[in-house]
């Protein structure tokens, strides 16, 4: 494994930029999505924190230096590795061990998010709306055209959500901590729903949320779910942090 003093140095405080997002309810899910995305529903979820960017190399740097973890693949890409840039191929399983040494090194509970607080966070209040920030197409975003050429760009760049989230939908698609089950919706609790016990797919998918810079359109819905097994490390798989109130 090799870092670079600028991956390593370029961010001294291991703890990330937490919003907070508020407890309420929302709809989630969607009529007119993909099949997985209904039946539309009702659900509560508590307050919680969540980080404000993606994480990045340089954030990642921190973990492997100090775990002597082996770096994902296209860690030296330079399409991939500038510091600000969200890390990228990390499996469900790394995103994990990351928030294991977080905890470890802040003394706070870090974790994934669940797809239900993700989706909470991304439509900040903007009830049934397509995108975090209404339902303009994604093509109406600033610089659409020319973002996301060769990989992931620096969090950040542009302007948050509602709720101070950046880049929530956009950039890499973004591990949640639940198991993935299509028809979960149909048995979900309306109370902080966490996912199914186990995955209904073969073989066990992770769930996952947010738009990628290798889609022909760059930012996914608020609704959409995605989920690819747990093991797998994507050019377009990143992770953000949450942990409770």
């Amino acid at each position: 494994m090799s870092l670079s003093i600028a991956q390593v140095a370029s961010v001294e405080l291991v703890q990330p930029t937490l919003v907070r997002i508020p407890e309420g309810w929302f709809l989630m899910g969607s009529d007119t999505g993909q099949d997985c995305e209904r039946p539309l529903h009702r659900v509560w979820i508590d307050g919680f924190l969540l980080a404000a960017t993606q994480v990045t190399n340089a954030e990642y740097g921190h973990f492997l230096r100090a775990t002597l973890s082996q770096s994902p693949p296209f860690w030296e890409d330079s399409n991939f590795k500038h510091p600000q840039q969200p890390v990228a191929a990390v499996s469900w399983f790394e995103a994990i061990r990351y928030c294991e040494w977080l905890s470890s090194r802040t003394g706070r509970g870090y974790r994934l998010p669940t797809e239900a607080e993700w989706e909470r966070a991304a439509r900040a209040g903007l009830e049934q709306k397509q995108f975090s920030w209404g339902d303009e197409p994604a093509q109406s975003l600033p610089d659409y055209s020319s973002r996301w050429q060769t990989g992931p760009e620096p969090v950040a760049r542009y302007a948050p959500n509602a709720f101070g989230i950046y880049n929530i939908g956009d950039n890499v698609h973004e591990w949640c901590g639940d198991w993935y089950d299509p028809s979960y919706y149909a048995v979900s609790p309306e109370r902080n729903p966490r996912g199914p016990q186990h995955s209904a797919m073969k073989p066990p998918r992770k769930s996952s949320r947010g738009g990628s810079w290798r889609h022909h359109i760059k930012v996914a819905r608020c609704s959409a779910r995605s989920s690819i097994p747990p093991d797998f490390q994507y050019a377009d798989y990143g992770f953000r942090v949450a942990c409770d109130w």
